[in-house]
């Protein structure tokens, strides 16, 4: 299948810095030709899918494992399970799921699978299907699986299902059997608790044979449009439909497919630029017409926004999508509930946080299972950031409460690494104040350490190394090592992979003569480089900047004067200012905020 939406174009400054970082990296293909046939009384479908799969490892494979995520919605579930037993389970999952009619139940059944026309044996375990091949996958080789297949649709509990609150029909995420991804670490066939997903490169061809009344909103591009209507083009007048559509869409480099459909819905196509339009699907009822009319520009400068900041959004398409239990990114689209949202300004938040999805964890595809902070805490800071711009807050720390929520959280003692996988976080607001708020800090923070214009040239190489790649912590902060020549390895191992806390304290000040000395103390173990501030009673002040001897050097300075560096291992530095002790109104501690801090009370003297 031809690639048509590339539309990154080389970076020649990155050139060597690429291929130099990516050696030996490889990653698995996937090619789908799936079509379904849609029951919307029963809500049901049977399924043919045809997988061509590519082994680029340098490993022989003899089994594959396939996700089968429907098989999590009932009774008894590992997701019931996780869910009735975990601490603070705001979605009450175990609850909703006990309490399903049988006939809601979610099913995925795999009725035939052959290997190159050849059966193959296979075993189901809740959500995983296990298959041993007939015959070794080699390094570099291909192997057709085909697949026949049978769904109930169950009732939306978690992200997908059918006839959510906003009356939507059918919500339909992770609603094929999906191959799980192999890479350099092996295979990834985890149980679905809910959370997060990883899934392997490749092209879709997907149809989808459903009820003529029913609009489709799917990932990828509508096939002959004009033989469809529903919004996508004006129907060709010799076109007559019959009980049921086939609607055909091409979804190339994704590494997932989603549709939504219902009878209701209308449909609003948006100009971004030319080559590119955005997609809106919403029920045709009074309390979403305005909102989601007067959401739309606002939609379009968010993706403005992340294609000026992190990289040019590279498909023909984006799709904002009523469906689902609230917001959830996925490719090409978002689905977004309507619930609740009668005022555009509500939706605003959601919309731009599952935009900014598009790139971190979509077109930067992470495992977000494993580093779900690279995946939410970076969306959740470039999120704000769009919204500071775009709605002209002129906040100075745009993601202060992201910071807020992590003091919250370290303050309790429960905190885990951000290294702690998405389904094992021991309490469900832990994994919100780590993934979303401390990764968020993550970057905000670093934007401190290197400088925020080199911040944003960090997410800007990071975009053209790793788009369409499967990148990992080090890649990101090698990323980061190169725009600031700088060494920042310290701060990815302790603030990611520890919960050690950051605290720098005034110690003291003592004045000798026309001169005066500063103490400082680091008071925990977490390393920073200090910005001090210098408060004069004639209302000036000087800033002052001191880096970590492990740093290898500093950041811009920006108008700061630049002392010696700190070494680690010294809990004390002393420095000495021009000036006497009584013209000095106040000494302080990262001035800006910028810094995680947990006792900002003994940041100033």
């Amino acid at each position: 299948m031809k690639k048509q939406t590339r539309l990154l174009l080389p970076v020649l400054l990155f050139v060597f810095a690429c291929s130099f970082s990516q050696e030996g990296y490889w990653q698995q293909h996937v090619d789908y030709t799936i079509e379904i046939d849609v029951d919307v009384e029963n809500f049901t479908y049977t399924g043919e899918q045809k997988l061509v799969y590519t082994n680029n490892s340098p490993d022989s494979l003899k089994r594959v494992f396939y996700h089968l995520y429907y098989n999590a919605f009932k009774p008894g579930s590992d997701l019931e399970a996780a869910s009735r037993y975990s601490y603070n389970d705001k979605r009450n999952m175990s609850k909703n799921l006990l309490s399903l009619d049988k006939n809601d139940w979610g099913d995925l059944r795999v009725l035939a699978l052959t290997q190159d026309g050849v059966p193959l044996s296979f075993s189901i375990k809740e959500t995983i299907l296990e298959v041993e091949l007939n015959a070794p996958l080699l390094p570099g080789e291909k192997t057709t699986l085909d697949m026949s297949f049978f769904v109930k649709v169950p009732a939306i509990v978690r992200r997908a299902g059918k006839n959510n609150k906003d009356g939507v029909a059918f919500s339909m995420a992770q609603w094929y059997p999906k191959l799980c991804e192999y890479d350099s670490e092996g295979w990834h066939a985890n149980p679905y608790l809910g959370r997060e997903f990883y899934g392997v490169w490749g092209d879709f061809d997907v149809t989808i044979n459903i009820d003529k009344d029913y609009t489709v909103a799917a990932s990828g591009y509508l096939q002959s449009p004009e033989k469809i209507g529903h919004g996508y083009a004006p129907l060709d007048p010799e076109v007559v439909h019959g009980e049921k559509i086939s609607w055909n869409f091409i979804a190339p480099d994704v590494h997932d497919f989603t549709w939504a459909a219902d009878p209701e819905y209308l449909h609003d196509i948006v100009p971004v630029k030319k080559g590119l339009d955005m997609h809106f699907f919403y029920k045709n009822e009074t309390p979403y017409l305005k909102s989601w009319k007067d959401l739309q520009p606002f939609a379009v400068k968010f993706l403005e926004f992340f294609s000026k900041n992190i990289g040019e959004y590279p498909y023909r398409q984006y799709s904002v999508i009523m469906a689902g239990d609230g917001g959830m990114e996925y490719a090409m689209c978002t689905f977004i509930t309507g619930s609740g949202y009668s005022d555009y300004r509500k939706l605003l938040g959601v919309t731009s946080h599952e935009i900014a999805h598009t790139w971190f964890q979509f077109l930067l595809a992470t495992n977000e299972s494993k580093h779900a902070w690279m995946d939410e805490g970076f969306t959740s800071y470039i999120d704000d950031a769009a919204l500071n711009e775009t709605l002209g807050l002129n906040n100075v720390v745009p993601n202060k409460g992201a910071y807020e929520a992590y003091f919250g959280w370290a303050a309790t003692g429960l905190e885990e690494p951000l290294t702690t996988h998405a389904d094992r976080y021991k309490f469900s607001r832990g994994y919100g104040a780590s993934s979303y708020s401390k990764g968020s800090v993550f970057l905000s923070q670093l934007g401190y350490i290197i400088g925020e214009k080199n911040l944003y040239k960090t997410l800007k190489l990071y975009f053209n190394e790793w788009s369409f790649k499967h990148p990992r912590p080090y890649d990101f902060i090698r990323c980061a090592e190169r725009v600031s020549g700088l060494e920042l390895d310290w701060y990815l191992m302790d603030w990611a992979q520890t919960t050690k806390q950051l605290d720098y304290q005034v110690n003291s000040i003592v004045g000798e003569g026309e001169k005066t000395k500063i103490v400082l103390k680091r008071e925990k173990q977490m390393p920073m480089p200090i910005d001090i501030e210098v408060v004069l009673n004639d209302g000036t002040s000087v800033v002052y900047n001191i880096p970590l001897t492990m740093m290898r050097g500093h950041r811009p300075l920006a108008g700061a004067r630049l002392l010696e560096s700190w070494s680690w291992a010294q809990p004390y530095y002393v420095f000495e200012v021009d000036f006497s002790k009584e013209s000095i109104v106040e000494v302080v501690i990262d001035p800006l905020n910028f810094t995680a801090d947990i006792n900002k009370k003994n940041n100033r003297l």
